[in-house]
């Protein structure tokens, strides 16, 4: 995923970009559940989900895996 846009106060919106939750990180959801665990700039972070709800982002197609080479190539 990639963070789009910020919906927070102007005082949270600086937090999080503090944090590395700016518009255009890539960031990865670790788990969905009561709080949502993200992976973000190599760090985990814990948002509760009335805040993550206002981190707007974009799903990113999952990349192609790779060919395995092929015996004599």
């Amino acid at each position: 995923m990639i963070v789009r846009q910020l919906t927070a106060s102007d005082d949270t919106n600086q937090r999080l970009r503090e944090m590395g939750f700016g518009e255009e990180q890539r960031v990865k959801v670790i788990t969905l559940q009561n709080n949502v665990l993200c992976q973000v700039c190599n760090a985990r972070l814990g948002l509760s989900a009335r805040l993550a709800e206002q981190i707007l982002v974009e799903t990113l197609p999952s990349p192609s895996p790779l060919p395995f080479p092929r015996p004599g190539a």
